[in-house]
């Protein structure tokens, strides 16, 4: 069946079964890898994708659900202010080990900030809990998450 999709601000059509998970529309039908498959079952965050403004499990999403909803996924981070501030926090703190995870981190950590600019330590915990990192490296993740925070706080204050 013909889907229309709107990914990343660009109208798309897809021929899949609608029950078909959105993790394989975006990496088999339109190319965009940079969301990881890791468990399948919506547990360990990889796959993790904004739709409607909401980040959500792509793996067990239905691509029937997305559609007349805009869907963000890793490649588009850059193109909010969060988003930036997200990557430039990740890439100044070092997180990244082996990086798998890391889209669905980056895009869970987006989520957090669109929503709230001042998040607690009990807050970054709370909305990261479904990413799970093999490396361990939530130390890291929870520090870039503040430092974004701040960046983000410091840009709104000199505007």
């Amino acid at each position: 069946m013909e889907l229309k999709l709107n990914v990343n601000d660009e109208e798309l059509r897809v021929d899949v079964d609608p029950g078909t998970p959105l993790l394989w529309v975006l990496r088999e039908e339109l190319g965009l890898t940079g969301t990881k498959y890791g468990c399948g079952r919506a547990q360990c965050g990889a796959c993790t994708v904004h739709v409607g403004g909401e980040a959500v499990r792509s793996c067990s999403y239905p691509v029937r659900k997305v559609v007349g909803q805009p869907v963000k996924t890793i490649e588009f981070l850059d193109q909010s202010v969060v988003g930036r501030a997200v990557e430039q926090a990740w890439i100044e703190l070092d997180v990244v080990q082996c990086g798998w995870c890391q889209p669905g981190q980056c895009m869970s950590a987006a989520d957090l900030l669109s929503k709230n600019a001042a998040p607690t330590d009990a807050d970054i915990d709370l909305a990261m809990r479904g990413n799970l990192c093999r490396c361990g490296t939530y130390p890291r993740i929870r520090a870039a998450i503040h430092r974004a925070a701040e960046w983000l706080r410091d840009t709104a204050a000199r505007s």
